[in-house]
């Protein structure tokens, strides 16, 4: 028999791979490094495209710092949260006894960041590198109020980039 190309090893019967001059050990550490460097990159591109979607979000119109150079069109991001029973248990509770709940207070914080952030990205979809006039609208979509709907729009614009 011949030797792995790779380590050296003699290929035998039992450490053969049947893929041309490898042995299965080697095959199987390449397909962990390509699977590896897969992730890798899969990371780097998600980093890289959340950066490209960061956008200015203004809840006015204008800003004495920005210069608005052209308003693209009206943005939308719908995002539905449902809380599930513990939750909705919870709440009830301090409902009847009072004060805050923070479980509550987390998902509609989370609808919040999830809802800007679809904001930002549909803006840069239409190539927008700010959001001006952005509104939040929240609706309960059930009367338990296990669902909740956060409505996120603004106006897609392009700002002058600022020198700093």
């Amino acid at each position: 028999m011949a030797d792995c190309v790779k380590c050296g090893k003699k290929l035998g019967f039992f450490n053969y791979s049947g893929a041309g001059d490898k042995c299965v050990d080697c095959i199987h550490a390449d397909h962990m490094a390509s699977r590896e460097a897969n992730r890798e990159q899969a990371r780097l591109n998600e980093e890289t495209r959340s950066a490209e979607i960061e956008a200015i979000v203004l809840t006015t119109e204008t800003a004495s710092s920005l210069n608005i150079i052209k308003r693209i069109e009206i943005v939308t991001a719908e995002c539905a949260f449902g809380m599930n029973i513990f939750k909705d248990l919870f709440a009830g509770v301090r409902d009847i006894v009072g004060g805050r709940s923070e479980a509550v207070q987390k998902t509609m914080r989370d609808a919040r960041k999830t809802a800007l952030y679809e904001l930002k990205r549909e803006a840069h979809l239409v190539g927008a590198n700010a959001v001006i006039g952005v509104d939040l609208d929240y609706v309960e979509l059930s009367n338990v109020g296990s669902m909740i709907m956060l409505i996120a729009s603004g106006t897609a614009v392009i700002v002058e980039e600022q020198i700093t």
